[in-house]
């Protein structure tokens, strides 16, 4: 190689480089302009089996998804569970090779916080089956994971309120040889935490799934150990006099450039403020407790309630992507990007101002080009909107 050749090597290393690390640019594209009273909930998954992700939303008494790329909505289920829908979480339950999906519905007031999964029927233009897994009150949130070290994923729910006892039951439903008829055996992971809006799961140095948790109480990560399941408490949440002004409602765990984890949170419940958790070399020797660093990244705005971390720009590390609604000016999504190698100091990058009133949102690439895309759902605004990240 001459010495010419390596200029032009090292040049082109460096421009790479530079757009790599590069602010995506973001364009908007509307998927249902008015989807029901409320968007509660997206996600992402190839529903019809062609290797793309599709979007699928659900409102109060509906369940809707978008095929990608012609974004055709086609109904999954309507008027078919006792409203409202609140959460929705994709996998094969049945073991044929398509995907299903477990559905959290009937939370609010006397209802029993029914739990059910929906299987397709033989065409996809038709509404789909509902099979009964269970039933929780005020049954809030859904995420599968290996969380019982069986090696098959379990479907783990998080209720909002304490029903009985001194906190919600964090549970984890397994499937049984035949999900459609028999009974789904279900295991209590934890039942001392109050007001849990969320929960997330996370792999373990050992291979272990742990269940990071957003509550009155602040972040705990809960994993078994043995026979038994033990909590530690990562994070305190926002502090206040009044019980449920206090702790987080939102949590996802990411990656710094250099592999730092961190946690990213909404605080608290419905809050004001985004806030960042990073290990400390020396955590404090109490029971029970190993608190991460807390630093508030942004504040002032209201019912901040979607979150996500992912790579959005293709330097390696992931970013915070939030949204909210009801604020004193606008409601929106943004993207929140680290400045700095502690993980201390973050800018953040409006996506949609005023347009996306987010009451939901999820992170993957929709087109093949290795940068994700935003999809979100909204309360106020009742719409779904699909951002595409354009290098």
């Amino acid at each position: 190689m001459t010495r010419l050749d390596r200029l032009l090597c090292l040049l082109m290393l460096m421009v790479c480089s530079l757009v790599e690390g590069a602010e995506p640019k973001f364009r908007e594209q509307v998927l249902d302009p008015e989807i029901g009273k409320v968007c509660y909930a997206v996600t992402l998954a190839d529903v019809n089996g062609d290797g793309r992700l599709d979007a699928v939303a659900v409102s109060e008494n509906r369940v809707l998804w978008y095929e990608n790329p012609s974004w055709k909505k086609r109904v999954i289920i309507d008027n078919q569970t006792i409203a409202d829908n609140v959460c929705i979480a994709p996998h094969d339950i049945d073991g044929d090779g398509k995907i299903d999906f477990a559905l959290g519905a009937g939370w609010t007031g006397k209802n029993p916080g029914t739990i059910q999964w929906l299987g397709r029927r033989e065409s996809l233009d038709e509404p789909w089956h509902v099979y009964a897994i269970g039933a929780e009150p005020t049954l809030h949130r859904m995420r599968w994971g290996d969380v019982l070290g069986t090696g098959k994923e379990q479907l783990t729910i998080s209720p909002l309120n304490a029903t009985t006892g001194n906190g919600v039951r964090l549970m984890a439903f397994e499937i049984p040889a035949n999900p459609r008829t028999d009974r789904w055996p279900s295991t209590v992971l934890n039942h001392d935490l109050n007001r849990m809006h969320n929960h997330w799961h996370d792999k373990l140095e050992n291979g272990q799934i742990a269940t990071l948790t957003a509550s009155r109480e602040g972040v705990f990560s809960i994993w078994k150990n043995g026979d038994e399941f033990v909590a530690e408490q990562l994070g305190t949440g926002a502090a206040a006099d009044e019980p449920n002004l206090r702790g987080a409602g939102e949590v996802k765990i990411g990656r710094l450039q250099n592999g730092t984890p961190f946690i990213a949170t909404v605080e608290p419940m419905h809050g004001t403020m985004l806030a960042v958790y990073l290990p400390v070399k020396e955590p404090a020797k109490e029971k029970g407790k190993s608190i991460w660093q807390r630093h508030v990244i942004d504040d002032g705005f209201r019912r901040g309630h979607g979150l996500w971390v992912a790579d959005m720009d293709g330097d390696g590390a992931e970013e915070i992507i939030f949204g909210h609604s009801d604020t004193p000016q606008v409601p929106g999504v943004n993207v929140y990007t680290c400045t700095n190698e502690e993980g201390t100091q973050w800018s953040k990058q409006v996506v949609d101002a005023g347009g996306m009133a987010t009451e939901d949102l999820i992170v993957g690439d929709l087109d093949g080009d290795g940068r994700p895309e935003i999809l979100a759902g909204g309360r106020a605004t009742h719409n779904v909107k699909l951002y595409w990240n354009e290098k």
